[in-house]
């Protein structure tokens, strides 16, 4: 049923493309003149700085690109020649490099969306027509967790993406995205402690209360997009490894997860699917409402972190998601996972989710970030287990607060017990607060100190296998990361 809704959805874009109609004339729309990227189609003040929008107008000219702002009275002064470039950049730049026709801040990871309020912490270039944006985090840490199943370690949880788009005249683009971690070197096979987390394996045996490295290479993937209207847009994107239209925006691209270092103990029922070796999704968009399907490889990665695992192509989900206000994204998604355990290969998965992201800018350099993510795994022989996640983050300048709440069913194969625990489902709950103040903050790379405190509940039938003390974390760390995108470094990229 899946494969022929992603068909559909296929076949629906391309016929689309083929009967394209020239774009009808815009409305008049209204941006900020200190944050560009701020496109509205009514009056009103900007998310991120309270400042009254501005009316903005094409130039005459046949193929001009410049954008000419209007009625600037009680404004802050500005360079004219500074507000028509910025404004032009936006008009041609400050787009998705998975859709033109979406903003940047809305592109999460993958295919997925974002609230289009979300700040991006990146840093941009500019060559010609062309854009890359580069994103990515670092946390250095020492972390100790409790019980016989827990562990204590130094290490360097990481990552580093980045997206490139190319216009392909006025209303097409291609868009190459490349995600990598340094986790198999500074994670090794078996990844870090994380009580009660599960998935995957090391040295064919499955790992169990830590949490699994990613891949050297995680995305590498490719989008062709097409406006075919002002109100409807549509994509191709292959990734290989990519992300499947299955789930929320993974944790680490979530603004709400983005200062804690650590995996939600529900990944496995909510958005492991990130890396994926061999995806295929196309989707219409109209407006705000997005409709796309996925044909993908089911299995997870294998435990050689720095291969390319075979593309199979044997599973298939589909996602809608909308975005209502500018501070709401939500999403409902369904897949078929065949065989996802190498360890069992005839175990199939199906996998609910759905989500709901919300995003406040308070102000100049303030963010509130909160998500409440669901989702359910139906496995053979397991039958459906569920997962609830709630976590928010609360940024002001230089300091950040963050708490993140989670209930998740896992069976006692799941935690790799023995005896009658293994057919049982136990619930299992956390919950995580952590803060970070920056030491460097705003000038290209952030540099925080943070400390994080997690304290798990089980019942008492694990006790068996985890002692009688109570479960928690402890970890210390430094948050290194690209700063704020701001305004000004766009103009500095065209130059």
């Amino acid at each position: 049923m899946l494969k022929k809704f992603l068909a559909l959805i296929l076949i629906v874009t391309i016929g689309s493309a083929l009967l394209a109609q020239t774009p009808k004339p815009e409305a008049t729309q209204y941006t900020c003149v200190m944050h560009p990227e701020v496109l509205r189609d009514h009056p009103g003040k900007c998310p991120k700085c309270g400042m009254e929008l501005v009316p903005i107008k094409k130039s005459n000219a046949k193929h001009s690109t410049k954008v000419e702002a209007v009625d600037l009275t009680a404004r802050e002064p500005m360079h004219h020649h500074h507000m028509e470039e910025g404004h032009a950049m936006h008009e041609m730049k400050m787009q998705s490099s998975v859709n033109p026709a979406d903003p940047m801040a809305r592109e999460g990871s993958g295919t997925s969306w974002l609230p289009d309020s979300s700040p991006m912490y990146g840093r941009m270039f500019m060559f010609g027509q062309d854009m890359l944006m580069l994103h990515g985090a670092a946390f250095p840490r020492y972390t100790n967790v409790s019980t016989r199943r827990g562990d204590d370690r130094i290490d360097a949880p990481n990552w580093l993406m980045g997206m490139f788009s190319h216009p392909l005249g006025d209303n097409a683009q291609l868009g190459v995205r490349l995600m990598m971690s340094l986790d198999p070197l500074t994670e090794g096979g078996r990844g870090y402690p994380l009580l009660f987390q599960s998935g995957e394996s090391w040295h064919d045996q499955p790992l169990h209360d830590r949490q699994h490295p990613h891949d050297l290479f995680s995305e590498l993937s490719l989008t062709y997009s097409q406006k075919f209207t002002p109100d409807l847009s549509g994509y191709i994107y292959f990734g290989y490894p990519g992300e499947p239209a299955l789930g929320p925006p993974t944790f680490m691209h979530r603004i709400s997860a983005m200062d804690d270092p650590d995996a939600p103990i529900g990944h496995h029922w909510q958005d492991s699917s990130h890396v994926t070796f061999g995806v295929a999704t196309a989707g219409l968009v109209w407006r705000t409402l997005k409709i796309e399907g996925s044909v993908f490889t089911g299995r997870e990665p294998d435990e050689d972190r720095y291969d390319f695992d075979r593309p199979r192509f044997d599973s298939a989900s589909g996602r809608i998601s909308w975005n209502p206000t500018p501070d709401l994204a939500l999403q409902f998604s369904h897949g078929y996972l065949k065989s996802p355990e190498g360890l069992e290969p005839t175990a199939n998965r199906h996998r609910t989710t759905a989500s709901i992201i919300y995003n406040k800018a308070l102000g100049h350099d303030a963010n509130w970030a909160t998500s409440f993510v669901w989702g359910q795994n139906d496995d053979t022989h397991e039958g459906k287990t569920q997962s609830l996640l709630l976590e928010s983050d609360f940024q002001y300048r230089r300091d950040t607060f963050y708490t993140r709440l989670e209930r998740v069913e896992k069976s006692g194969h799941e935690l790799v017990l023995s005896g009658s625990a293994l057919e049982k489902i136990f619930p299992i709950y956390a919950a995580s607060f952590g803060c970070v103040h920056d030491f460097t903050h705003g000038n290209g790379i952030d540099i925080g100190l943070g400390a994080q405190f997690t304290i798990d509940h089980r019942p008492d039938e694990l006790d068996r296998y985890y002692g009688d003390e109570v479960g928690y974390g402890v970890e210390v760390f430094l948050r290194i990361r690209p700063s704020l995108h701001q305004h000004h470094e766009m103009a500095e990229a065209m130059k």
